[in-house]
């Protein structure tokens, strides 16, 4: 009988030594599985409106920096550019003729003392000045035809991942409304979310394990890059009727809110492939 009673007391202080090195650890170093993949997301936007006449690229296919993603029918661009050639060589010879006339008025005066009057003088002056302002507007509004028309190929900001790719040719644009999204492939970190009680003495660059659903047999290491200064308050947002929506709680229950904390990984192997919003664990290394 003593045996068995010992037995039991025995395998009781280990549950509780084993339970309490657990508790030990997770209070030294913090750990949670509200985690989520993040990258950033850039709008591929043209900045001319148009009809796309070539798609190069396909949905959640990979680019470089640089690479054409589609193009925009420029046969109206390169006619503005042609028109704002004309206009700037019109300017031109505008200005010579104007140049060519003060000219001959000055040495006019010079011979002949007293032939053009000062006002005349001044008046050549001002269509001088006013000739090569236009010269100077024609010259601007080329530049701005030939910017047109090369906006209308659109090109891969950085590296990255094509997603929701939903034009294709004859699909109409229109300037500065977003097409596409682009996934830096640089960009790529994981946000942890843990409770404010857990994030005493966490401090940059501590390091942390992270382990993803999606490969939980492989744990990936990183640091703690920064933590997040605010979250949204959920009391007090307006509701129906431009009422506040206060959440019900117990006065007795103080719930820890949770804090974002951005992990930047050290280096990711090969066969894996990170992709945006993948279920992550996290555990945060303080000591």
């Amino acid at each position: 009988m003593f045996k068995r009673y010992f037995i039991t007391l025995l395998l009781m202080a280990a549950a509780i030594g084993v339970l309490y090195t657990q508790y030990q650890t997770y209070t030294a170093n913090p750990w949670t599985r509200d985690g989520q993949v993040r990258a950033y997301v850039i709008q591929v936007t043209p900045r001319v409106t148009g009809q796309i006449v070539s798609v190069n690229v396909t949905d959640n296919s990979h680019v470089q920096k640089g690479d054409v993603l589609f193009e925009i029918d420029s046969s109206l661009y390169k006619t503005s550019l042609d028109k704002a050639v004309a206009t700037e060589k019109q300017s031109q010879a505008l200005v010579r003729k104007a140049q060519n006339e003060s000219n001959r008025a000055i040495e006019l005066e010079k011979l002949t003392p007293g032939a053009q009057s000062v006002l005349t003088l001044n008046n050549l002056q001002n269509a001088v000045e006013t000739a090569q302002a236009n010269l100077l507007m024609a010259k601007a509004q080329v530049a701005e035809a030939k910017l047109n028309l090369a906006y209308t190929k659109i090109t891969a900001p950085t590296d990255g991942y094509i997603t929701n790719l939903n034009y294709r040719v004859g699909s109409q644009v229109v300037a500065n409304s977003p097409v596409v999204a682009l996934i830096d492939e640089n960009s790529f970190w994981i946000d942890g979310f843990f409770k404010e009680t857990d994030l005493k003495d966490v401090a940059i660059d501590n390091k942390a394990q992270v382990t993803l659903m999606m490969h939980d047999q492989v744990t990936l290491e990183g640091k703690v890059q920064s933590i997040g200064y605010g979250i949204s308050k959920t009391d007090g947002s307006t509701g129906n009727s431009l009422l506040p929506n206060v959440n019900p709680n117990f006065e007795w229950i103080r719930l820890a809110q949770r804090i974002p904390v951005k992990i930047k990984l050290d280096k990711l192997p090969e066969d894996i492939q990170l992709r945006v919003g993948m279920t992550a664990s996290v555990k945060i290394l303080k000591h």
